[in-house]
């Protein structure tokens, strides 16, 4: 891939949107652009969605949600959706095939949750020698004890963390992302919240607010 800029001189700094459209009216650089961009998180979202239920699927269901943007190419239209939302959609319903066809449980496991943790917090954190907190053995456990967390998730709550927390979708992109409505967008990720601060203590940020 020689050239990641699309041909049109007037897209110095083009968006997702332009980016999409450029490749739809035949700029493969467009694509190029997009991949560039986007391939480094969508791995990761698909990595840890599919946790250890399939680790060996993810280059697979990667692969096959990029396939799926060439073929929607001259269908693609934003409809209230940016291009990122609606790449992460389509690799979060690949991913959702992927563990179906596991045998894993992808129902929603949220319906009738309390909103308080049930676990006491997770208190063995290793203590760095001397205390520092940019201690990388430190840091490194609790990376580890992170992914640990997010493995022991729903993966309905799962997807919902991942996408807002880590690829930066807002509640209301979040919500069409997993075909909900706001405010059960909401819920679902304040129950992954909640799970996730009551194993990793207290590592995680505040619950979401009402903003977001």
């Amino acid at each position: 891939m020689a050239d990641s800029t699309p041909s049109d001189p007037a897209m110095t700094d083009p968006d997702d949107d332009q980016l999409m459209r450029a490749y739809a009216a035949g700029d493969a650089r467009a694509f190029d652009a997009l991949y560039a961009r986007h391939q480094a998180a969508l791995y990761r979202f698909v990595r840890r969605l599919l946790g250890s239920a399939c680790p060996q699927q993810a280059d697979e269901v990667f692969q096959d949600s990029w396939l799926r943007v060439i073929q929607a190419r001259t269908r693609w239209a934003a409809q209230g959706a940016s291009f990122r939302t609606w790449l992460f959609t389509i690799a979060h319903h690949r991913a959702i095939d992927c563990l179906r066809r596991s045998g894993r449980e992808v129902g929603h496991a949220d319906e009738g949750e309390s909103a308080a943790p049930d676990d006491a917090p997770w208190v063995d954190w290793p203590a760095p020698d001397p205390p520092n907190p940019d201690d990388h053995l430190f840091w490194r456990h609790a990376g580890r004890r992170l992914l640990e967390c997010l493995d022991a998730l729903p993966v309905t709550q799962r997807a919902a963390f991942l996408l807002h927390h880590e690829d930066g979708l807002s509640v209301a992109e979040l919500a069409q992302a997993l075909e909900l409505g706001f405010e059960a967008a909401k819920s679902r990720l304040r129950y992954a919240m909640n799970k996730l601060r009551a194993c990793m203590g207290a590592y995680l940020p505040a619950p979401v607010g009402e903003g977001r």
